[in-house]
């Protein structure tokens, strides 16, 4: 009998297609089919042509891109010299998340099936394209496709004989069991627990714990808004950037979630662990070090502030004593649930801390052996880099508005990375932040004398503050910023450094503060003003234009 055996690939940016592929990878275990389910860049393309079945979920991102962990297939799939039969012997489907408010809906998905296609796959069912724009999401696509792929990969490989489907109502296995060290076990250096100086240039999974210069306020007091220019010391760390590039940074939650946290499901916050994974072939979470404290675990990789998943729901039922709790989670996971879960979570943006209290009977009886499963882990975010190398030789500086807004629930929202960056005071001592540096979008031109105009309202200057620093250092003029914020006097970022090079000659600065006036004035406008000099920068000086914000 053929093997039976299931690959799920995945593309994702911000997690929802992960979240999909170990869907499927759960979906499988309970057909008792193996299955492995592994990022794209993971997997080793080459072997794909040994692969009886595959079931690629991916995401687009941006204006059509591929996300960054599949960046690499993507560029090996596409090459001219791969033979056009070498896929004939794959079954496959592919899975796509998109949203169709942007003009390249699904393009990474429909262009995989193509490509596959004419590499020689045979396709089980038309590419699925779920939406974020469909009012249940994207599952009203993904639940029926699911339905369907189940039926053509169990015709094709039907159950062994004697074996059942396992029933929704049974628990599958956690991915790892925590075995906790006794409490007197020799303890590590608590340098363990420390980013250490990676090996080549700094990446995700070996990140540079650079120090904290500076951390300090750029709006007024009195404006609602806290934005903050931060500098980071990246002596000695082999990080390069140039202007237009973009730091990595992964945050931590505060230590009042964490006690919280541990205090609901009844965790020794200092207690040591191991993970083992309950199959083998399955790899250790890499970020975590071994052994590894619950402390550690909360702090810096349970995303416990993110807005919970349709999927923490469904595990989170199996664990639950109470009838009313179980209940409400069971139809939170259920399909025509979703609409009700959509004002209980994303609306309001609740939190998964916050979802756990709501769920008190239930929390305190979660096995610590689920809390990989039940719980993404923090993902790094991106911030445009605000100076250049050649203006602050080893130093890196970011601008960033502090996240914090308002829903109908009484507590204010604060974002996870924002909030914990403006806390860090470098003057209480040696504060440390994991970063590594991604090559962004925008490439400045190389011939110095075309001119740049750059269009950077609020904190959408920052690659512009680097690309200037970066221009003026090698001498070149031809640099033309429109910058707007609300008011002159509150949120009127770097305003003595663009006036000085105003006054040497290096900048042409139109400006925009909507709040000054009775009518609102926007960069729009200053543009449309200036329309004269934009058109003479773009048709006789060949000038780039540049946008962010």
């Amino acid at each position: 009998m053929a093997e039976r055996r299931l690959l799920v690939l995945f593309g994702s940016q911000t997690g929802t297609a992960q979240d999909t592929a170990e869907r499927i990878g759960r979906e499988a275990k309970r057909r008792h089919l193996q299955c492995r389910v592994e990022a794209l860049d993971s997997c080793d393309v080459a072997s794909l042509i040994h692969e009886p079945l595959v079931v690629f979920v991916c995401a687009t991102t941006g204006q059509g891109d591929p996300p960054d962990n599949m960046k690499m297939f993507w560029r090996f799939l596409f090459r001219k010299n791969l033979p056009a039969g070498s896929l004939c012997q794959l079954d496959y489907a592919v899975l796509g998340l998109g949203d169709s408010s942007y003009p390249k809906f699904n393009f990474i998905a429909k262009k995989l099936h193509k490509r596959v296609l004419q590499l020689g796959g045979n396709p089980l069912l038309p590419v699925a394209l779920g939406d974020d724009q469909h009012d249940l999401g994207p599952d009203a696509v993904v639940d029926p496709w699911l339905v369907a792929l189940w039926d053509k990969i169990l015709a094709l490989y039907p159950l062994p004989p004697g074996l059942e489907i396992i029933s929704p109502d049974v628990r599958l296995p956690p991915k790892y069991t925590l075995h906790y060290l006794p409490e007197d076990s020799p303890h590590p250096d608590s340098d363990l627990l420390q980013p250490t100086a990676p090996r080549g240039a700094p990446c995700e999974l070996h990140p540079f714990a650079a120090r904290v210069v500076f951390n300090q306020r750029v709006t007024a007091q009195s404006h609602f808004q806290d934005v903050r220019l931060i500098e980071f010391d990246i002596a000695g760390s082999g990080i390069t950037f140039s202007a237009g590039d973009v730091v990595m940074i992964q945050p931590q939650n505060c230590p009042e979630d964490v006690q919280q946290f541990c205090q609901l499901l009844r965790l020794e916050p200092d207690r040591r662990f191991v993970l083992e994974p309950t199959e083998p072939g399955t790899s250790l979470p890499p970020l975590l070090p071994q052994p590894c404290t619950i402390r550690y675990l909360v702090t810096h990789y349970l995303d416990i502030s993110c807005v919970p998943r349709r999927s923490f729901f469904e595990l989170l039922s199996y664990f639950s004593t109470n009838e009313l709790e179980r209940e409400k989670l069971q139809e939170f996971s259920s399909a025509q649930g979703q609409e009700e879960l959509y004002s209980y979570c994303n609306r309001p943006r609740r939190t998964t801390l916050e979802a756990m209290w709501d769920f008190p009977h239930t929390t305190c009886a979660i096995p610590a052996d689920y809390l990989l499963d039940l719980i993404p882990r923090i993902r790094p975010r991106a911030f445009s880099i605000a100076s250049s190398l050649l203006a602050h030789p080893e130093r890196m500086q970011i601008l960033v508005a502090v996240v914090r807004y308002k829903t109908r629930l009484s507590k204010p929202r604060h974002g996870l990375c924002s909030t914990w960056l403006a806390s860090l005071n470098p003057e209480q001592g040696d504060v440390r932040v994991p970063l590594w540096v991604k090559k962004g979008g925008m490439k400045f031109p190389a011939d110095p004398a075309t001119p740049v105009i750059m269009i950077g309202p609020g904190t959408g200057v920052a690659p512009f503050r680097a690309a200037i620093q970066e221009r003026v250092a090698l001498g070149r003029r031809g640099n033309c910023l429109f910058f707007g914020c609300r008011y002159k006097s509150k949120d009127f970022y770097c305003q003595t450094e663009w006036e000085e090079l105003v006054a040497k000659g290096f900048l042409t600065l139109f400006t925009a503060f909507s709040r000054d006036q009775e009518e609102k004035v926007y960069v729009q406008h200053r543009i449309r003003e200036n329309g004269r000099l934009v058109w003479e920068l773009l048709s006789s000086g060949n000038a780039h234009v540049y946008l962010a914000g």
